[in-house]
């Protein structure tokens, strides 16, 4: 029998309890349904055609395979942008067991048409914590192979082998990470002495910060609020806590369709952006008792305490846009003086005694890749710098990275951005061989030095007042 795309004749059955085979026998996966691989298969190739620049270095790569040896497992949100990740990394010459690193994010038929293509994946939309560790487990820990490659997406996955198989960091060549969260990690390991390989900061890459945090949840804002909750935005009062990349991207939307936006910030800097961009700064406790929408973008933890949940006014609708579940301390909500209701899914009503109730998206954790999805073009662009650093990385001669964390060289965050002009039919100027003597330049880039942010002039000019606040600190 033919599955349907909503089949859910065997939704109450776990996916561990179930023995699954693709066409071809393999049984080296677990996912919801095999059945649905054709619908996840029509999503991916739909996803083809606004991922440009992946489709490119597949068409490059056809020759020459700069990833054959590499043995990738990978945690990160399995989606159809994923999955065209993942074949091109095959395509690459790669080898690749992948686990999700979102308990609500994985489309199950995309699951289904990556373990129907062959790829060794652990993943299901709706995990318990018990099912998204045993995931990673089953893909790091198997026999006749081992990872030599590492690409997490908050760096559950590198903690996982870190605490369970130390031993493995002995082939692993490197470790690719893309999320606040996970770079946090990597550099709390540098700083104590403990990273054993080489790490690529994806995140802090210009081609990630200002695409896929700013441009991302800019579009995906909106559609996870509006699916979930068919909240109307004109005339709402929002905080948003955090004005980096995530936070501006937030704000400008729901800006342009009419709330009434205030931002919390810990960085001067951040703070004064958010200023002059209209935004007013507060203290999250100043403005608790009044807004209809709270939007936590921080990466941090207990952004987003009992005291002020309990403040929040009825109907105040709650959710996450940072990677992790920790920004909003949804474990002090589970207490017995507190009823839950589910609602439709990732919706849930949380009453207090007096009858007051909040709406709670996704349990606190991420609410784009949750509740709705992301445009694909964007990820196309972070999609790129994740093969080309897991390529650099793997294909470094000895020495030139050493048990550090590294941001992706300028030069190939040009190179993701120039593969994806040719979408926009858009041309670049070329400069002359005087201009570029001026300029003191090479004509083929890198055309920014390292510090340059691709910022407003708010931030130009902090820089440039830093540097002189240092130049003048240096002994002659």
């Amino acid at each position: 029998k033919a599955a349907s795309y909503t089949d859910s004749s065997d939704d109450e059955t776990s996916p561990r309890d179930k023995q699954q085979k693709n066409s071809k026998g393999n049984g080296d996966f677990c996912i919801k349904n095999i059945k649905q691989a054709d619908f996840g298969r029509r999503e991916i190739e739909i996803a083809e055609q606004e991922m440009p620049a992946l489709m490119a270095l597949r068409k490059r790569a056809q020759g020459e395979k700069p990833l054959a040896g590499a043995k990738v497992v990978g945690c990160t949100h399995i989606t159809a942008q994923t999955a065209v990740l993942m074949e091109t990394l095959s395509a690459l010459g790669a080898q690749c067991r992948w686990a999700a690193c979102n308990i609500y994010s994985t489309q199950n038929e995309v699951a289904a048409a990556l373990a129907e293509g062959g790829f060794s994946v652990f993943a299901w939309k709706g995990e318990s914590e018990d099912d998204f560790w045993w995931c990673i487990d089953r893909c790091v820990n198997v026999e006749g192979w081992q990872p030599n490659m590492i690409l997490d997406d908050g760096g559950d996955l590198t903690h996982w082998i870190y605490k369970k198989y130390p031993n493995m960091f002995k082939k692993i060549k490197g470790i690719v990470e893309e999320s606040v969260t996970g770079v946090h990690r990597l550099y709390q390991l540098s700083k104590a002495g403990k990273l054993c390989v080489p790490a690529m900061n994806v995140n802090d890459s210009v081609t990630k910060q200002k695409f896929d945090n700013l441009y991302c949840c800019r579009e995906s804002i909106l559609d996870g609020l509006k699916r979930t909750t068919d909240v109307m935005f004109g005339g709402k009062q929002v905080v948003v806590c955090g004005y980096g990349e995530v936070g501006k991207g937030c704000c400008a939307a729901l800006k342009a369709m009419g709330s009434i936006v205030y931002v919390t910030e810990i960085d001067p800097i951040c703070a004064l952006q958010a200023c002059m961009d209209g935004f007013r700064l507060v203290k999250l406790n100043e403005v608790i008792r009044q807004v209809d929408i709270v939007i936590t973008c921080t990466g941090n933890k207990n952004v987003v305490v009992r005291e002020y949940l309990d403040r929040m006014k009825n109907g105040c609708i709650v959710c996450n846009m940072g990677h992790s579940n920790t920004e909003i301390d949804v474990a002090s909500l589970r207490t017995p003086e507190l009823t839950w209701e589910r609602v439709r899914s990732q919706v849930d009503h949380v009453i207090w005694p007096d009858g007051k109730r909040i709406v709670l998206l996704a349990e606190g954790r991420l609410l784009n890749l949750s509740c709705s999805t992301v445009p694909t073009f964007v990820l196309s662009i972070t999609a790129t710098t994740q093969a080309l650093a897991l390529i650099e990385l793997y294909n470094a001669p000895e020495g030139r990275y050493k048990q550090d964390v590294y941001l992706l060289p300028k030069k190939m965050d040009e190179y993701v951005a120039s593969l994806h002009l040719p979408t926009f039919d858009a041309h670049l100027t070329e400069l002359t061989d005087e201009q570029a003597k001026y300029l003191g330049l090479n004509k083929n880039g890198p055309f920014k030095p390292n510090y340059y942010r691709y910022e407003n002039l708010v931030w130009i000019v902090f820089e440039v007042v830093k540097e002189i606040i240092f130049e003048c600190l240096m002994p002659a």
